[in-house]
Order: structure tokens, then sequence, then C-alpha cells
């Protein structure tokens, strides 16, 4: 562990090939005040991919922060030696499954979505191996690291890592909450998140604040509330902010979903659960949401990476830090610093959640540290909540014990008991169907 404060830390990205990389490179030199660092190096399995983003990070870095020892590689005894910490996002199997993920369920009238439902589940058959390796790596070659894992499906990999690697030093981390709450903060004009305090209880991408107060304590539920039951999270979003009009859709649809228990404000996500029908029927089976990120996003990255090579500098680029991913900042600075800052983390339940499970991996507020993180309690939950979230976390686990025994029936049975599914019968179709696409990444089905 580090159990003493350094000077300069040493960081490994997982996922050097992703599109999200360069942002987080660059988020990572503007904190160099608060976490330094002496050395960056990406790691992926996809050579080519990884080379386009490495080579313009490393002519940005040259320009900007030359002290910074940088690398990139597909090896990992030289990507894991040394470290401080692994920064991980991976995604097995690249947008290409991702639309597999999300157009096999719409063929069928269930939701396609890379988190939710049959499609969540299998991207987790995907990713829990790779993020496994990964931490296998890393405990190998530097065994004192931390791995801060925002990989998708969090849930199902932060239950998986429960059940496999429960030892490890691995903090599982979601940015939807912390998007959602910049989202209220701006809502009651403060300048931040973190000048509110919060209470929040639930699974990745399934929960639910239950109290949101100032620094100086006072109430700010029921200005919150006010825009929810008009418009949602939609009020959050400035004229001047490019979103693209899926996520404007979800962030209003949250109106609907906060009617049902007007006692709490949702996560976004859980439309998929309540409102699948809506969804379903607001989906195009032939052009999903991998579509619009393989069309623009990736085409833009890709391109604005490789016009800093053609060119040789990253000046006048437009490259940009990823302001959203500061979370990881926090994290990494609460580990290295000792700062017990408050974070919501996906962790083991153990009681912090009275009237659940106290193997269930949930997503609750902790105060993080040196040595990890602290649970902060957060009473029982009602009913309805206990009763939606069950009924998840079974979906969950089911997945994780699928692909731990090579069982098929599991499997079924984690499909036939998400909410987004109507019946045992369409989970099979789905399910037959994600099988054969999937034949070079899941674990052999019996």
């Amino acid at each position: 562990m580090l159990n003493q404060i350094k000077n300069q830390y040493a960081i490994t990205i997982a996922g050097g090939g992703s599109t999200f990389t360069p942002g987080i490179c660059l988020l990572l030199l503007e904190h160099l005040d608060r976490f330094p660092i002496s050395k960056i190096i990406f790691y992926d399995n996809n050579a080519a991919r990884q080379e386009t983003i490495a080579k313009a990070c490393e002519i940005y870095l040259k320009e900007n922060a030359p002290q910074i020892e940088f690398g990139y590689t597909t090896n990992p005894e030289t990507a894991f030696t040394g470290i401080d910490f692994v920064m991980c996002h991976i995604r097995v199997g690249l947008y290409a499954m991702r639309e597999k993920d999300e157009k096999i369920p719409l063929k069928y009238g269930v939701v396609g979505q890379e988190t939710c439902g049959p499609g969540g589940i299998a991207y987790g058959m995907r990713s829990i191996g790779g993020v496994l390796e990964i931490l296998d790596y890393m405990e190998k070659y530097s065994p004192d690291a931390w791995m801060l894992n925002y990989s998708n499906p969090a849930a199902i990999v932060a239950e998986a890592t429960r059940r496999l690697r429960p030892d490890s030093k691995i903090l599982n981390i979601c940015d939807m909450p912390i998007d959602l709450e910049e989202k209220m903060a701006h809502m009651v004009g403060l300048k931040s998140r973190k000048e509110m305090s919060v209470g929040y209880y639930g699974l990745n991408h399934f929960g639910w604040w239950h109290k949101i107060e100032d620094k100086d304590g006072n109430d700010l539920m029921p200005q919150i509330k006010a825009k929810m039951k008009v418009n949602g999270f939609a009020d959050a979003i400035s004229g001047n902010q490019h979103v693209e009009q899926s996520w404007i859709d979800t962030f209003a649809k949250v109106k609907d979903v906060y009617a049902i228990d007007p006692d709490t404000i949702p996560n976004t996500y859980l439309k998929y659960y309540l409102f699948p029908d809506y969804v379903v029927e607001h989906s195009n089976p032939e052009y999903t949401r991998a579509n619009e990120v393989m069309n623009h996003r990736e085409k833009n990255i890709f391109s604005l990476c490789q016009s800093i090579i053609d060119k040789n500098t990253s000046v006048g680029s437009g490259f940009e830090p990823d302001a959203h991913a500061e979370y990881i900042v926090d994290l990494a600075c609460a580990i290295a610093k000792n700062t017990k800052e408050k974070m919501l983390l996906i962790v083991p339940n153990e009681g912090a959640i009275e009237n659940f499970d106290r193997t269930a991996m949930v997503e609750i507020p902790c105060i993080v540290g040196k040595n990890g993180y602290e649970r902060i309690v957060q009473g029982a939950i009602p009913q309805f909540q206990k009763g939606l979230m069950e009924q998840q976390v079974s979906v969950e686990k089911l997945t994780v014990e699928a692909w731990i025994e090579g069982s098929y029936q599991k499997l079924w049975q984690a499909i036939t008991l998400s909410k987004t599914v109507p019946s045992a019968r369409i989970a099979k179709l789905i399910l037959d169907d994600l099988i054969e696409a999937n034949k070079d990444f899941w674990p052999e089905l019996k």
C-alpha cells in the first residue's frame, strides 16, 4: 500500500487505445500541483489502435510536460512494473460488440443498452476476464499499487472482483452519479457538487439520493425536487453545452422516474428498468447509441490524433482535458494524500444498507484514505427500492456465477430476471443470439 506520501506518482492507463484516454491524460496534467506525476504509461492489447492515441499524447506531453516520462506498450511487465496506480477503463470487444449488445435485444422488443438489461449482461461477461487479467498483472509486478476501476458494466465487474479477488487493492467507481450531482449543484446555484453533502444508496446505475444538504446543513432536496417534478435534470443543461439529443431525452425522462417515488431523486439509468416499453418505442434498432459513438466520437478523436501526428505538434489541435473525469484525480489523491474525501464507491454492503444483502456490491458514500475506504451507513431503505435492488443484484450475481461456472442455465436465469425482459422465452432467444455473437469473448457455456 501507499503507506507514505510520495513526491511523485507513476500511472498506468489500462485502455490506452480508448478515445477517452487523451482527455484523462490532459486532465492529469491540469492537476499536477496536487497530484504530481513522474511517469504515465499506456497499456492496451490492441497495438494499432493504441499507437495512434499514444503518439498524439506523446507529442502533447513533450510540448507541455516534458519532465514526465511517457511510454506505451502491449507488454504487461513493462506496463505494470514500478507503478503506483492503474487507471482502468477497458472495453473488451470495442464498439463493434457494443453494437451487438444493443441491437440483439432490440430485435426481440427488449431494451438495447450497454450496461442495462441483456446488453449489460453480455458486456459484463466480456469485461470480467479483462479486468481480472489487468488486476493480476498489477499485483504481480507492482503489489503495492491500487487499481482505480471505472470499466463498465461496473456492477458486474465489482461483483466479480469481490468473488474472485476479495483481497485486491481495487476501488470501483462510476462517473454518472458525480455528473448528476454537478447538475443538481447547478440547479441550486452552487459552483460545485463538492459544496454539497449527500446521502445515496443503490447499485451501480441503479440508485437514489435521499439526502442533499449544503455545507451549512441546509436541506436542498425541496428545491431540487421542484425542478425534478417539472423537467427532471433537463434544467441543469446550460445553453452553451454540447449535449446529444439522446442524453437530453434521458435527462428529461427523469421527471417520470421521479414521479414513482417523489421522496427520493433517481439515477437516470432507472428509466431503462421502469419504462422499458418507452425506451424500446423510442429506439432505432438499425441505428443505436453505438453507431452514434462510432460515427462521431470515434472518428473525431482518431482524426484529431492523426492530425497531431502528421503535424508533429499539438499546438492549436483542440486537444482538451476531460473535466468530467476530475473524480479520478480526486480518488487518486484521496489514497495518495490520505485526504479522507467523501466519494460514491461500489463496495460490499456489509450492513451499510441495513435491510439489504450484506454481500451485495452497493453504491454508497465512502470516506477514502490511504488504506482504502470506510463505508458511510445509509440505514434502512424503502420497500420499493429494496424490491427493485434485490431483483437487480440477483441478475448481477447470477451473471458472475455463470461466468465462473460456465453455466448456460444461470445466464438464462440472469437475463430472465432482468426487469427489462418480459419472459423466459424471450430471454432464451436473446441469450442464444448473444452466445453466437460473443463466441470469441465469453467462456464456453454448458
